[in-house]
């Protein structure tokens, strides 16, 4: 299955080693998502306050994730010069392909 992604994000990783972490967001459902809801992925609306209390943990854990699907995005670590070579930068387009092997035997 081959898939296009833009890189949504590029940061360092957060243990000092020197790989970089990449984001990707999948191009059509976040186009769909972002149309549907102005103010962003994760948002959520209530309709009354017994609604807002009954949902507020799945709220906090939204903003706790990344707010806005980056929890959801998948993410590559990558070595320095991995991330050097391909030469990415947030807004790229790429197309990433899973493939799964084929184990014969046990």
């Amino acid at each position: 299955m081959i898939k296009e992604f833009i890189v949504s994000r590029i940061e360092a990783s957060h243990d000092g080693t020197p790989y970089v972490n990449v984001s990707f967001m999948d191009q059509t459902s976040g186009d769909r998502q972002q149309a549907m809801n102005p103010f962003g992925v994760k948002a959520m609306t209530f309709s009354s306050p017994e609604d807002l209390m009954k949902n507020l943990p799945k709220a906090m854990s939204n903003v706790l994730g990344g707010g806005m699907g980056v929890a959801d995005a998948p993410t590559f670590k990558l070595s320095m010069r991995e991330y050097e070579d391909l030469g990415l930068k947030v807004g790229d387009k790429v197309l990433i392909e899973l493939k799964k092997p084929e184990v014969t035997g046990i």
